[in-house]
C-alpha cells in the first residue's frame, strides 16, 4: 500500500494540463486537485490518495449506498479502458485521481500512445515534462509507448517542450505542432534527429521554421550511407512564410521518402525550389503549392516528372499558371484524382479539354474563378470524366445552365457541385438534382431550394 500511495502522489494533476479557470477544467469534478496562481502560472497541489476505510457509521452507510448506485464500477477493466481511450489528455489525468482502480486503469500503457493538448493558455512545456516523467517510470528516461504528440494552437510551447519530446520519446511517429509560432529550427532538428521513426510532421503556422534537417551532431554520428536520410513521409509546412528555395532544397535532400507535402502560402517558393524537390523526392503522391504566386508553367513541368505517382495537386491562386502548365500535368500525370486550380485565370477551355482527355479518372476538380472556362470545357469533362464526384465552378462567369445539364446527364456519381455566383437558371439546377440524386448543390439562386 505504501508503494501504491507514493505512485498515486506522483500522478500529474489536471491543473498542470489546463489552468483551473479554463473551460476544459471547469467541466466535470475538480475536487481531487486544488491549485493556486503564482506569477501567472498554475501551481498544482497534489492531494494524498483517498482513505481506504471510513470509520464513521453514517459515512459508511452513505458510501455503501453510493457504491450501489455507481454502476460504472461494475464494468470490467477492458471496458473502462475502452471508455478512457476517448478522453483527452487532461481528462485522463483527472480520472487517475478518482480512486486506486481508476489510477491503475488510467495509466495503462495502451492509453498513452497519444498526447493531445490544445489551447493558448496551457503551459505545454511543463505539461510535457510532467507527463513524460510519469510515463518513463517503468523505463527510466525513455518513453517507449508514446507514438503521437498533437499540440495545436499553443503559444506557450517553446523549444524546451520539443526538446523534452526529442529526449524521452525515441519511438515517436507523429508530431503535430500547428500554430505554435514560438518553436524554431533547432528544436525541430532535435526531434527529427533523435526520433528516427518519425513519419508525420505538421509544422503549419510555425513561422520561424525555415528548414527540416538533422542536427550536425546526428549527421556526424550516423553512417555516410544514411547520415542525411529522414524517414518523414508526411510534411505540412503551410503558412511557413519564410521558407525559401534553399530551405526546400535542404528538405528535399534529407526527406527523400516524402509522399505528402503541403506548401500552402509559402510565398517565397519559386519554380527553382520545385526543381530541387523533384530531383530528390520522386515518390510524392500529394502536393500543394496553393497561393505560391511565383510558381509558373515551368514549375508544372517539374511537377509533371512525378508522372503516374501524382494523385493530388493543388495550385490554387497561382496566377502564373496557364493552359501550358495544365498540359504538362495532363500529359504525364494520367492517374491524377484531385486538382484544385481555383483562381488560375490563365486556364481556358483548351486546358480543361486536354485535362479531361488524359486524366479520365479525375474525381475532384476545382476550376472556380477561371473566367475563360465555359460550357465547352464542361462538355469535355462530361464526355470523358464519368467518375467525377466533386466539381467547383464558383464565380465562373462563362458557365450557363446548358453546361451543367451536360455534366449532370453524364456524371451520375456527382456528389458536390458548387455554382455560387454563376448565372444559371433554376431549371438547370433542378435538372442536376433530378439526375444526380446524391448531389449537394451550393448556389446563390434564392429561387432554388
Amino acid at each position: 500500500d505504501s508503494d501504491l500511495s507514493m505512485r498515486t502522489l506522483s500522478t500529474p494533476s489536471p491543473a498542470l494540463i489546463f489552468p483551473p479557470n479554463s473551460p476544459g477544467f471547469q467541466n466535470g469534478r475538480g475536487s481531487s486537485t486544488s491549485s493556486s496562481s503564482v506569477t501567472g502560472e498554475t501551481v498544482a497541489m497534489v492531494h494524498s490518495p483517498p482513505p481506504t476505510r471510513l470509520t464513521h457509521p453514517l459515512i459508511r452507510l452513505a458510501s455503501k449506498h453510493q457504491k450501489e448506485q455507481a454502476n460504472i464500477d461494475r464494468l470490467p477493466d477492458h471496458s473502462m479502458i475502452q471508455i478512457f481511450s476517448f478522453l483527452p489528455t487532461n481528462q485522463l489525468c483527472r480520472c487517475a485521481r478518482v480512486c486506486r482502480r481508476w489510477y491503475n486503469l488510467a495509466w495503462d500503457p495502451r492509453l498513452w500512445r497519444t498526447i493531445r493538448l490544445t489551447g493558448e493558455t496551457i503551459n505545454v512545456d511543463r505539461a510535457l515534462r510532467v507527463l513524460t516523467r510519469r510515463l518513463c517510470q517503468d523505463t527510466p528516461n525513455v518513453c517507449l509507448m508514446l507514438e503521437t504528440v498533437i499540440v495545436s494552437g499553443c503559444r506557450r510551447l517553446t523549444d524546451r517542450g520539443l526538446y523534452t519530446i526529442a529526449q524521452c520519446c525515441p519511438e515517436l511517429r507523429r508530431l503535430e505542432v500547428s500554430g505554435c509560432y514560438n518553436i524554431s529550427n533547432e528544436a525541430v532538428f532535435d526531434v527529427v534527429s533523435l526520433c528516427p521513426n518519425l513519419e508525420h510532421l505538421d509544422v503549419s503556422g510555425c513561422s520561424k521554421v525555415t528548414c527540416i534537417s538533422l542536427t550536425r551532431e546526428a549527421s556526424i554520428k550516423l553512417s555516410p550511407l544514411h547520415g542525411k536520410q529522414i524517414s518523414i513521409r508526411y510534411l505540412d509546412m503551410t503558412d511557413c512564410f519564410v521558407l525559401e528555395d534553399e530551405g526546400l532544397h535542404t528538405i528535399a535532400a534529407h526527406c527523400t521518402q516524402l509522399t505528402h507535402l503541403y506548401l500552402r502560402r509559402c510565398v517565397r517558393i519559386t519554380d527553382e525550389g520545385l526543381r530541387y524537390l523533384m530531383i530528390y523526392c520522386t515518390s510524392i503522391k500529394e502536393l500543394s503549392v496553393s497561393d505560391c504566386r511565383f510558381v509558373s508553367d515551368f514549375g508544372m513541368r517539374e511537377i509533371a516528372k512525378l508522372e503516374s505517382r501524382l494523385r493530388y495537386l493543388s495550385i490554387a491562386h497561382c496566377g502564373r499558371i496557364t493552359d501550358v502548365g495544365i498540359r504538362y500535368i495532363a500529359k504525364y500525370c494520367s492517374k491524377l484524382r484531385y486538382l484544385n486550380a481555383r483562381g488560375c485565370e490563365g486556364i481556358t477551355d483548351h486546358g480543361v479539354e486536354y485535362l479531361a482527355k488524359n486524366c479520365t479518372k479525375l474525381k475532384s476538380l476545382d476550376i472556380g474563378k477561371c473566367p475563360l472556362v465555359s460550357d465547352t470545357g464542361l462538355e469535355f469533362l462530361a464526355l470523358n470524366c464519368f467518375n467525377l464526384k466533386r466539381l467547383s465552378l464558383k464565380s465562373c462567369e462563362s458557365i450557363t445552365g446548358q453546361g451543367l445539364q451536360i455534366v449532370a446527364a453524364n456524371c451520375f456519381d456527382l456528389q458536390m457541385l458548387n455554382v455560387q455566383d454563376c448565372e444559371v437558371s433554376v431549371d438547370a439546377l433542378r435538372f442536376v438534382k433530378r439526375h444526380c440524386k446524391r448531389c449537394i448543390i451550393e448556389h446563390t439562386n434564392p429561387a432554388f431550394f
